[in-house]
């Protein structure tokens, strides 16, 4: 049985990791609220902006834009969104597993795909597998502006464009409640399955509609990833507030486990001493 120090010390030293986590459970929860917020906010800015490519696209009969037509795929582009940092359950895991997993089925060779990851556990998890990393960004704000990730996204549409990737797929976590994440994979481009609405607005154009998809479909691509990273946010921060408070819950159930050893340890210590003084006190009459 371990000495009442030793026990006494892994009392100690739980109560100091359960102040730490429960420290970043809160602070978790305070970020989570304001992530929440600008993921849903964002919200009705995406369905305008479908609509109105939709629209554009194709209510005008101009749905042979080239990011909007598929072509024979050579080359495959994966939008990687993890954290910069762990201790947030299976958020990455997750993610990171599906990615993976879709990589090893459809591809036999690096030269057959490309990933473009967001976050640094990402990035070393396919860095540590020697998988194709082509872009990649890290130190993302917990609430960032477009301008943060503005280059990434536009080198990921234009890598499209040009003819480097065929196709473009986007992977992150779907903020459902600060208990639930999903794992989403969306087809990121070619831009082929915009939905439509019955009601769809009629609109006007000008200038012309194919000088404004030009302009119009890659922002919208943009606008995509930047959503994506968003709602990827509000699921890291939910994720790391949800296994902090289980850390938490752990800790003080060990440190009852531990505090109940050490109550028993401490009175058989007593019975002991109690035994052995009254043993010598016979001893001598």
């Amino acid at each position: 049985m371990a000495s009442l120090r030793d026990i006494k010390s892994r009392i100690t030293s739980t109560k100091k990791t359960s102040q730490i986590t429960k420290a970043m459970e809160m602070v978790s929860a305070s970020k989570l609220s304001r992530a929440e917020s600008n993921a849903k906010s964002f919200v009705p800015y995406m369905e305008k902006i479908q609509e109105v490519v939709a629209s554009v696209a194709l209510g005008s009969g101009n749905g042979s834009h080239p990011m909007l037509v598929s072509r024979p795929v050579k080359k495959t582009g994966y939008v990687v969104i993890t954290s910069d940092r762990g201790l947030a359950g299976a958020y990455n895991s997750s993610v990171l597993r599906h990615v993976f997993q879709a990589i090893k089925q459809r591809h036999k060779s690096e030269d057959e795909y490309a990933i473009i990851v967001i976050g640094r556990v990402g990035r070393d998890f396919f860095k540590a597998r020697k998988m194709n990393i082509v872009l990649e960004i890290l130190g993302v704000s917990d609430h960032p502006n477009f301008e943060d990730i503005r280059s990434i996204t536009k080198q990921a549409v234009g890598m499209f464009a040009d003819g480097t990737l065929d196709e473009l797929y986007l992977y992150y976590n779907h903020f459902i409640s600060a208990i639930q994440q999903e794992v989403t994979t969306k087809k990121l481009l070619p831009l082929a399955d915009i939905a439509t609405n019955e009601k769809m607005t009629s609109y006007e154009f000008e200038p012309s509609p194919e000088e404004i998809l030009e302009v119009l479909l890659p922002q919208y691509a943009e606008s995509l990833i930047y959503g994506a990273l968003l709602d990827g946010k509000a699921s890291e921060h939910a994720a790391r507030m949800t296994a902090m408070r289980s850390a938490t819950d752990n800790a003080t159930e060990l440190i009852n486990g531990l505090s109940l050893v050490y109550n028993r340890a401490r009175q058989a210590a007593i019975t002991q001493e109690i035994t052995e003084i009254v043993g010598g006190a016979a001893a001598l009459e």
